[in-house]
């Protein structure tokens, strides 16, 4: 297996007056070429922080982070904003769609500033909303809205897809569409994704599912087969 992204022994102390937090406590994490791993784990056991770090939108306090060739521990703003721009798509609970422009535009807008960007018709196409290029956010459910943010995300072809709670804000029906975007996405694209969530139910749809506890990867578990996202109930 190839290596994508390799983190090793992360920390990350908040400091607010004498008062100190660990979020994570000497983490290590491997992702691999194309796989989907799950990370589970309880509000406040830093998994949220985890995936802030290795995507670049935070730094841990020590540790090391390497993505492919290219160690990013120590990286300053600007090298830290063109590995986010240029290798890692984001999806988060909240889809931050811009409520003026349509599915086509919001997606469009990351394809400008991307290397090798997808036709934004076509990104949004393999989420399923092919016929829904033109509507704006008010004219689309929760899970559509959440759909054109994936399908936002992949428009650059990064080589690392983090999902944080993605299906967070969603029921469970529709939260199952979502993740079957998702799904798609990693097997049409070979995009490596990883989806932090707190629903053990979701773990199934993965290669390897990582549980997150005090800080640490505490398990790991790999799955013979990966369930569909439509098999999924909670």
């Amino acid at each position: 297996m190839i290596t994508t992204l390799t983190a090793r022994d992360l920390t990350k102390i908040y400091r607010t007056g004498e008062v100190e937090v660990h979020a994570l406590r000497g983490a290590n994490l491997d992702l691999y070429e194309g796989e989907l791993v799950v990370i589970l784990g309880p509000s406040g056991s830093g998994k949220s922080t985890l995936l802030n770090i290795i995507g670049g939108l935070d730094t841990p306090t020590s540790g090391s982070v390497r993505f492919r060739d290219h160690q990013l521990t120590g990286a300053d703003e600007s090298e830290l904003t063109r590995f986010r721009r240029d290798h890692v798509g984001f999806v988060f609970q909240f889809y931050n769609l811009i409520p003026s422009l349509t599915a086509e535009e919001n997606v469009a807008l990351v394809t400008e500033i991307a290397k090798r960007p997808l036709d934004p018709a076509k990104a949004l196409g393999i989420v399923g909303l092919d016929k829904r290029l033109h509507h704006f956010p008010a004219q689309l459910s929760g899970g559509e809205q959440q759909r054109v943010a994936i399908a936002r995300a992949i428009a650059k072809q990064p080589e690392i897809l983090l999902c944080d709670e993605p299906t967070g804000a969603l029921d469970s029906e529709t939260g199952i569409l979502v993740l079957e975007a998702i799904d798609q996405v990693n097997r049409e694209l070979g995009t490596t994704t990883a989806v932090i969530t707190h629903n053990t139910v979701i773990g199934s749809m993965a290669d390897r599912v990582l549980h997150v506890a005090d800080g640490v990867i505490a398990s790991i578990e790999e799955n013979a087969v990966r369930r569909a996202a439509a098999e999924l109930a909670w």
